[in-house]
């Protein structure tokens, strides 16, 4: 409203000037016919300021932008101590320092078995590793997965035909499977438990097209084991499932491997800013790009509703690139992924690939300033948690 009148007025100082005798009456003819129209334009400027509908939406909009209280961690190796958390626990002090900020999850994995000797021995419950993760004050994420130790070499990787989804299912690892449910349930505390992730791909032996898998076997041998902690009482753990993100690779479809909402207590996610890597390579894609299907997927349509965590999330690239690509995705968190209440960075040098934060302090200091806001909870927990673990409150 205000340029036109401004525009106006500065064509009439020039007719002015060149028809001064004339040229008065026109202008007052115009001044009175301007009237009304300038005490219209004011009210209206009055009546957008004080719409309530108006001020309601830049309020809402305003606090969409703030973080919401979550969870953060990291899956730390071996590199900073020679060690690996929970087993030494000095590493995870040691990304303490990095980033500034107690850690409130701490990631770790184990599988069914180790059959790197004769018999394959099953590997118990980790209460030692468990306490020493709340002792730090920290809730522990561990990820147990149905397959055996040693891994095997491509392009057998997938294949273990002795820890197949229809053998859980079947019942073939019920004694073992009960004896860790009790020692979980003994033990007390609450933990996340990240059953046979990234089921979606084909890399690991539960995965839903390997190791002789059929449709429908994933959900039932979730269900199956979900169920015997259930009849031992170990309800203190929160199952967390978490497929892998989908960005241009068609991995098997997400709806059939979800086990339903009464077996599931936080739905998650997994992805990687690959880049130009010699190992892996794919184009640069920024956080947005890389989660933002498979989020909207889920929230949508699979489990809208539930809490979700990124149990492993992480960019390579150069110190500059790596540092804007974390800049980048925690203004997303905070603007697009609401429903995302926990956050693990993977910190390992994974087959040469540079994921960890302690590589370049760039990347490092971009990761300790996004984290330090008050909305990502430290190292407060050590007294336990309620279960299934509930997300953050403020």
């Amino acid at each position: 409203m205000q340029m036109p009148r401004s525009t106006s007025s500065a064509r009439g100082v020039a007719r002015r000037r060149k028809a001064a005798v004339w040229a008065l009456p026109i202008l007052a003819l115009a001044a009175c016919l301007m009237l009304p129209g300038a005490a219209r334009a004011a009210p209206a400027k009055k009546q957008r300021a004080e719409s309530p509908r108006k001020q309601h939406k830049h309020h809402r909009k305003h606090r969409q932008m703030r973080q919401r209280p979550a969870y953060w961690g990291a899956w730390i190796d071996d590199r900073l101590t020679g060690g690996r958390p929970p087993w030494d626990m000095s590493a995870v002090s040691a990304f303490e320092g990095i980033t500034g900020k107690g850690l409130s999850l701490v990631e770790f994995s184990a599988p069914f078995y180790d059959c790197g000797h004769t018999p394959c021995t099953p590997l118990p419950f980790p209460t030692n590793e468990m306490s020493s993760i709340r002792n730090y004050g920290a809730i522990p994420f561990f990820g147990w997965g149905s397959d055996s130790i040693p891994v095997p070499e491509p392009p057998n990787l997938p294949i273990q035909p002795d820890f197949e989804l229809s053998d859980v299912a079947g019942g073939a690892y019920d004694g073992y499977i009960r004896e860790f449910a009790e020692a979980a349930r003994d033990w007390g505390s609450g933990f996340f438990l990240r059953f046979n992730w990234e089921m979606n791909g084909d890399w690991f032996p539960w995965g839903a097209a390997v190791n002789g898998a059929q449709p429908g076997d994933y959900v039932a041998a979730w269900r199956h084991v979900h169920d015997i902690f259930t009849s031992v009482g170990a309800t203190n753990a929160t199952w967390v499932w978490c497929p892998y993100v989908e960005v241009k690779r068609k991995f098997a479809p997400l709806a059939p491997l979800y086990p339903g909402d009464s077996y599931v207590d936080w739905t998650c996610m997994d992805g990687f800013n690959w880049a130009e890597n010699p190992t892996n390579p794919h184009p640069w894609r920024n956080f947005d790009e890389i989660v933002g299907p498979t989020y909207r997927k889920i929230v949508k349509r699979i489990a809208p509703g539930k809490p979700m965590v990124l149990a492993e999330i992480a960019s390579t690239g150069t110190p500059k690139a790596k540092a804007k690509w974390i800049r980048n995705m925690f203004k997303m968190l905070a603007r697009k992924y609401r429903r995302i209440r926990g956050l693990i960075w993977f910190n390992q040098n994974d087959r040469n690939i540079d994921w960890p934060l302690d590589t370049s302090p760039v990347a490092a200091g971009a990761f300790a300033r996004g984290i330090r806001r008050e909305a990502f909870k430290s190292n407060g927990y050590a007294a336990g948690s309620a279960s299934p673990v509930p997300p953050p409150s403020p």
